[in-house]
């Protein structure tokens, strides 16, 4: 008998319940999602009151859920999920600063990802619009969703204990730290950054992320850390105890003047159709950095710096990929494991541990070489 294959297989599309207020925002969600062919709505609500029995009835494998609504705040909505009936979330939010932190406490409560809402005046872009949350259903529909746990350790409390030391606290100028992420990377970046000590080396870190929500989102992470975390500055030195965020829509990459690493930051086009890329940062820490480079890939789906995580590798850095038991997508770490440019594979919560230790060894045997040579 015939063998069936992929071709004659049917695919069973994406079901997707949106939930907003306005009748056009979910007109024009409906339009875009049902124009796809591997998704399709299966229902739209108003707010998340009459969203609650759809949900039931439907079993939707992704819902697009509104911040500000009548009736139940989408934040309570959430947590509700969350904790009774954990589904893959995307939140819509408006570009101002309330939606942004919105947004941003929404990933924390255990939402895939976020898009701002859509214009409704826009004509151009809206392709482009429609790229972007069509790709983040599909990364939502194969997330993993998992309870958030309590946080063992609070902002900017002590955790020597836990984790190795730097040798004798020292400020390591010539080291780097680039971290790529996407879908899920929020939390991840910050599971890695409040592990670092005050004296670690500087730190590069490209999270797709659009524009207006990344200053938000790198002083978010500033109150919580022990090191600084700000917005990237082109032209601005890359120093010790500090991480630079790649600014939404603009390439981050890293230049070497004399002994400092320089943040540079461009318009040039989207590289994997996303701006920033992950591509760019590891490229640039290739050419510039090194074999001084340690590399980190996490939750994300595609493949945007996979190819450039080999051109580290090549160059001698050190890279790390996050396993796939802790990602929420694992597709940027499977596609750079897939590549050949990852030397282990690591849970996230050991990975700033991991890295502390690579430095540790690093200086260690700078410290044989130095006392050789005397």
């Amino acid at each position: 008998m015939p063998t069936p294959t992929d071709a004659n297989i049917p695919i069973k599309p994406i079901k997707v319940l949106i939930i907003d207020d306005s009748a056009l925002i979910r007109k024009m969600l409906s339009k875009i999602i049902d124009a796809q062919p591997d998704m399709r709505v299966v229902g739209t609500a108003g707010d998340p009151i009459a969203a609650r029995e759809m949900i039931r009835n439907l079993e939707p494998d992704v819902l697009t859920l509104d911040v500000e609504m009548p009736k139940m705040d989408g934040l309570d909505f959430l947590e509700r999920l969350m904790r009774l009936r954990p589904i893959p979330v995307i939140m819509v939010s408006t570009l101002t600063q309330r939606g942004s932190e919105v947004a941003l406490h929404a990933l924390e409560l255990g939402a895939v990802d976020f898009v701002s809402k859509p214009q409704l005046d826009i004509v151009t872009g809206l392709q482009d619009y429609a790229l972007e949350i069509t790709g983040k259903i599909r990364a939502a529909s194969t997330a993993r969703i998992r309870k958030r746990p309590a946080a063992a350790i609070g902002p900017k409390q002590k955790i020597e204990a836990l984790l190795p030391k730097l040798a004798n606290h020292m400020a390591l100028t010539e080291k780097l730290i680039v971290i790529g992420a996407s879908t899920g990377g929020t939390e991840a970046i910050k599971d890695v950054l409040m592990q670092m000590p005050p004296d670690c080396p500087a730190i590069l870190i490209t999270q797709h992320m659009p524009e207006g929500f990344t200053k938000l989102f790198a002083a978010r992470l500033d109150s919580l850390c022990r090191i600084r975390v700000k917005e990237a500055e082109h032209g601005e030195r890359a120093v010790p105890g500090h991480a630079y965020i790649a600014p939404g829509g603009r390439h981050l990459s890293v230049r070497k003047s004399a002994a400092n690493y320089v943040v540079t930051l461009s318009d040039d086009p989207p590289v994997h159709h996303h701006r920033p890329s992950v591509e760019v940062l590891f490229r640039s820490a290739a050419q510039h950095v090194g074999a001084n480079a340690i590399g980190i890939m996490l939750t994300g789906m595609g493949k945007d710096g996979a190819t450039a995580m080999l051109d580290m590798k090549h160059a001698g850095a050190r890279n790390i990929a996050q396993d796939e038991a802790t990602c929420v997508v694992f597709g940027m770490p499977k596609e750079a494991i897939a590549a050949g440019g990852v030397h282990e594979e690591l849970p996230l919560g050991a990975i700033a541990g991991r890295v502390l230790a690579l430095l540790n060894a690093g200086m260690a045997a700078a410290r044989r070489r130095s006392n050789a040579v005397s």
